[in-house]
C-alpha cells in the first residue's frame, strides 16, 4: 500500500513548522543564559553553619 507524498504546500508548512519550533527553543536557550549570566541573587541568612553547611558562602565576610 502506498501512502500519498505530500504537496508542496504541506511541505512548506511542515518546514516553517519546523523552523519555528527550532527558534523557538533557541530563542529560550538565549534567555536563559542572559538572565543567568547578568542577575546575582541576593545573600541570604543560611539555615546552617559550620560543618553542616552545603558550600562556602559568596556572601559571608569572615
Amino acid at each position: 500500500m502506498k501512502t500519498p507524498a505530500l504537496s508542496d504546500r504541506s511541505k512548506v508548512i511542515v518546514w516553517l513548522a519546523v523552523a519555528a519550533g527550532v527558534l523557538l527553543v533557541a530563542g529560550a536557550n538565549m534567555h536563559l543564559v542572559y538572565v543567568a549570566s547578568t542577575t546575582q541573587p541576593a545573600c541570604v541568612e543560611h539555615a546552617r553553619d559550620g560543618a553542616g553547611a552545603a558550600a562556602k558562602s559568596a556572601c559571608r565576610t569572615e
